[in-house]
């Protein structure tokens, strides 16, 4: 039977339905003793491949998924861990730079549920949905079985249930304030929490960071005698040239320079994203002064990278553009990237945020970019008010520049309305463009509203 037919969506759901009576990615108990006891009880499945572990604060995802892609392309059968999804939960375990398939997602939940119920029955507090799911992808790398894995934290670093792995090569993205109800408003407390990935003897690749973030993380490589590969120092981005597309970069890598690496993604955040993760993927073979990765490999790997809900354009005249944002830092980066690579004569932004996010700092970083805003919701229940958004964007932008619908299609439909309305005849509506962002949530749920499909 196919996976899309409804029997397996059906199963899917049931077991969805299940999984989120579970403690949810939102509430936590910090500690490693849970998903320990169930990897245990499996045999420890994340000790049969190498693993190339991905932290930070911003851009983790894609830059696994250029990992992921570099290591496919050069020849290995990856599995690739990731959090929150867009749109459907089978995208957080991906083989073959695929989703799992829903049967194969039910499967792999099947397999373990009984080894999960002793873990609950052992444990005053059962275990959480993102620590089954991690057992899950665990499982189903070992089944595949995949030659290596690229796990995204979670959430934090040191205590996130995906540190029970011991990776050769743990990545840390650009570190920055977010999720402070768990991890705290100390830059360089988080740093040293999201370091907690960084095992004896590993290759560290560290984005460039700031020095408050930096000192804990030099700190906790000498305390475990790992390597440190740095951006900027080591490895990093020599020359960047916006191109139709996307972009061609000229990469500094561990073994040497990499030539005319055209990146089908905007954004010069996504080109320091891809310098990380090439001299992750050389850090993985041991590539070095001596020996450079084969570079048409390299080409070939980054022309084909996806970066769903990244800057991605799901529709045209007007333009519509995705980004999953949902922090300061991210905005910022999205904001720098839509006015210097898009040439809009009027930008409208569609804004839905968590309750229990920096909305105004997001806002905040619009602001300069965005003509008008229409503020809405997504259908996740911590979805902030838009009344409530509407008020914090009415205090940055004026009443005039503001726009509320309460509901997500309501609002991009306004947004279309606004960017093709000109009072200049000789204003092309091609000219006008509008990003949707705020929140993974909210661009997951754009992504489907344009008919896209999970990837």
């Amino acid at each position: 039977m196919a996976d899309s037919e409804p029997g397996n969506l059906q199963e899917l759901r049931v077991v969805e339905s299940e999984l989120n009576e579970r403690w949810p990615e939102t509430k936590i108990e910090p500690t490693l003793d849970r998903i320990r006891a169930l990897t245990d009880l499996l045999a420890e499945p994340q000790r049969g491949y190498p693993v190339v572990h991905v932290g930070g604060t911003n851009g983790k995802s894609s830059t696994a998924r250029m990992v992921d892609a570099l290591l496919s392309r050069i020849g290995l059968r990856v599995g690739r861990y990731s959090s929150p999804h867009l749109q459907l939960v089978t995208e957080r375990i991906s083989i073959d730079g695929a989703p799992i398939s829903p049967a194969g997602y039910v499967e792999a939940y099947r397999d373990i549920a009984p080894y999960v119920s002793i873990v609950d029955s052992n444990s005053e507090v059962p275990m959480s949905k993102f620590e089954v799911l991690t057992g899950m992808a665990f499982a189903a790398f070992a089944e595949a079985p995949v030659e290596a894995a690229v796990l995204e934290v979670g959430l934090g670093g040191g205590w996130d249930a995906t540190n029970v792995a011991d990776a050769q090569v743990a990545v840390l993205c650009p570190i920055s304030l977010d999720h402070a109800e768990y991890l705290g408003n100390d830059v360089a407390g988080i740093a040293e929490e999201k370091a907690g990935i960084i095992k004896e003897g590993s290759v560290v690749v560290l984005a460039s960071q700031s020095p408050e973030a930096q000192e804990p993380i030099l700190r906790r490589v000498a305390e475990v005698d790992a390597t440190v590969a740095r951006a900027g120092h080591e490895f990093g981005v020599l020359d960047r040239n916006v191109a139709v597309g996307g972009q061609m970069l000229r990469l500094q890598g561990l073994g040497g320079v990499y030539e005319d690496v055209f990146l089908p993604v905007h954004g010069e955040h996504q080109a320091h994203n891809a310098a990380l993760a090439l001299a992750a993927v050389e850090a993985f073979f041991g590539a070095g002064s001596e020996r450079q990765l084969d570079i048409e490999q390299v080409r070939d790997a980054f022309a084909e990278v996806i970066t769903p809900g990244r800057l991605e354009r799901v529709r045209s005249a007007p333009s519509v553009l995705v980004d999953a944002a949902h922090n300061p830092h991210g905005a910022r980066a999205l904001a720098d990237a839509v006015s210097s690579e898009f040439s809009f004569r009027r930008l409208i932004g569609v804004v839905g945020v968590m309750a229990d996010k920096d909305a105004r700092g997001i806002l905040a970083e619009l602001e300069p970019v965005v003509e008008e805003l229409v503020v809405t919701r997504n259908s996740a229940p911590r979805s902030m008010d838009p009344e409530d958004l509407a008020a914090l964007a009415e205090e940055l932008f004026g009443r005039d520049r503001v726009h509320t619908e309460p509901r997500l299609d309501d609002a991009v439909a306004s947004a279309i309305s606004l960017a093709e309305h000109t009072t200049d005849p000789s204003e092309s509506i091609s000219g006008a463009g509008i990003v949707i962002t705020g929140s993974v949530v909210t661009a997951g749920e754009a992504r489907a509203l344009f008919g896209k499909e999970p990837t």
